[in-house]
């Protein structure tokens, strides 16, 4: 079934969601399980039902489609915020040449409770909230009209893991 587009897939939003780069994990999917297991990551074939949000193409994974669920450093500030969390990326996301960049919510965040953090150009939190997947996109337009918040960082509120940045369009 698929879902009815929302407002932000049918008009351009003014900040974007960007997916992590390819690049910045492609070469773990080179690793066997003890090199996996060495770097705090592990292979998972996706199963039916969901579950498995890649963070390079902001789609669910597939059922039978190879990943890697793996801690990533996605907030590499020298601040006290500094932070790393675990993510699915799919091996599928790898023929990417760069980070994906979206000018709508996908799917695979507007589903989801989300934990959506502001930070400033310090890259100090300044603002955080959690959220229902559908509120990101007047939350989002809100906190970014803001000179004070430089960026977003959105979060899987049950499960804490990394989803996507989100920075003016």
């Amino acid at each position: 079934m698929t879902a009815e587009p929302s407002m932000s897939e049918t008009h351009p939003l003014p900040f974007r969601i960007r997916g992590i780069d390819p690049a910045a994990v492609a070469a773990a999917f080179a690793l066997d399980a003890d090199g996996l297991a060495a770097i705090g990551a592990v292979r998972v074939i996706a199963e039916a039902g969901g579950g498995y949000p890649c963070r390079i193409t902001l789609e669910e994974a597939e059922a039978g489609e190879e990943l890697l669920l793996m801690n990533y450093e996605h907030q590499p500030a020298s601040s006290p915020y500094a932070s790393r969390g675990p993510i699915y990326v799919r091996r599928r996301g790898l023929d990417r040449a760069g980070p994906l960049v979206l000018d709508h919510v996908p799917a695979q965040i507007r589903t989801r409770l989300l934990s959506v953090r502001a930070y400033d150009a310090a890259d100090m939190i300044v603002e955080a909230e959690v959220v229902e997947g559908t509120e990101l996109e007047a939350l989002a337009t809100a906190w970014l009209a803001r000179p004070a918040i430089a960026y977003l960082h959105v979060h899987f509120a049950r499960r804490g893991c990394f989803a996507a940045r989100v920075e003016r369009a």
